[in-house]
């Protein structure tokens, strides 16, 4: 199993340059462009933020844009919600989130739950790819709601032939003392642990920090993978904030006996590693306290 896992697209509605600069549009396909000659992709996955408005041309645009790539290749993709997100223009655009090569939805596995949250399953070459939905609208932190939990808990009761990947936006992992991180991230990573702790799990990839990080969460491997729509430098002072241009992603690698591998991988843009914001800490204070 090799899987190319990409977040935080932040697609707008109307295309062009964001706020900051960056085309969003133009970042995920240079970063697809880029990894087009990876060999063995079994699936694309996508850990949210797919939109940073939560318009349906948003979605619609990031559905075709992946499917030129996935069609090609003919594997599915599958996508998760951020806080960015928008649960019902998500829905309506990619269903589940679990796509096939053409981009029409596949015959998941879905959590039917009255808020709508999406959470969904779907096993390739015997690996299950379980997607989770840790948006809480209108917050930057994320949860993984009890009623998700529960439906988790049944579907890992039997365990996958090659094993189970979750999938979700929010990190249950930080940087030691990157504040918006701790105050950001996802609540009560325990709870989960509990959940998937002596499972068949192997290997939990997230996105939202826009940086790469790997840590445990119940022994089971844990990894955020930097952002396509720009990625953040920790190399700024302390307590501040600066994201740089550049779209990345990772190549999660199951099939060694050595699993999991995970390799990150940058698209050749001319302005990589240039600045395209800088918050100071009363900016990330101010964050913090409107979005924790």
């Amino acid at each position: 199993m090799r899987i190319l896992h990409l977040s935080d697209t932040h697609l707008t509605g109307e295309p062009g340059p964001n706020r900051t600069g960056v085309d969003p549009r133009e970042s995920l396909r240079r970063i697809l462009h880029d990894c087009r000659q990876i060999p063995g992709l079994d699936a694309v996955v996508l850990t949210g933020d797919i939109a940073d408005d939560g318009t349906p041309e948003a979605y619609t645009d990031a559905r075709a844009i992946v499917a030129e790539f996935t069609g090609h290749l003919g594997i599915p993709a599958l996508f998760t919600t951020g806080n960015h997100d928008e649960r019902a223009a998500f829905t309506k655009i990619l269903g589940t989130g679990h796509l096939g090569p053409d981009g029409h939805p596949l015959p998941a596995d879905h959590l039917d739950s009255p808020t709508g949250e999406r959470a969904a399953t779907t096993t390739i070459a015997g690996h299950r790819i379980v997607t989770l939905d840790s948006l809480i609208p209108g917050k930057g932190s994320g949860q993984i709601s009890t009623t998700q939990l529960d439906w988790l808990a049944g579907v890992l009761a039997t365990p996958a032939p090659k094993g189970t990947i979750l999938a979700f936006h929010h990190p249950p992992i930080a940087v030691p003392g990157v504040a918006v991180q701790h105050h950001l991230g996802l609540r009560d990573p325990a709870a989960l642990a509990t959940v998937i702790t002596g499972t068949d799990v192997r290997l939990i990839l997230c996105g939202h920090f826009h940086l790469q990080i790997f840590g445990l969460l119940g022994g089971v491997p844990t990894w955020v993978t930097p952002g396509v729509v720009n990625r953040i430098d920790l190399t700024a002072t302390p307590g501040t904030e600066r994201a740089v241009r550049g779209a990345s992603a990772t190549l999660a690698d199951l099939s060694v006996p050595t699993a999991p591998i995970l390799h990150t991988l940058h698209a050749r843009d001319p302005h990589q590693g240039e600045t395209a914001y800088e918050a100071d800490t009363a900016t990330l204070s101010r964050i913090i306290a409107d979005l924790a």
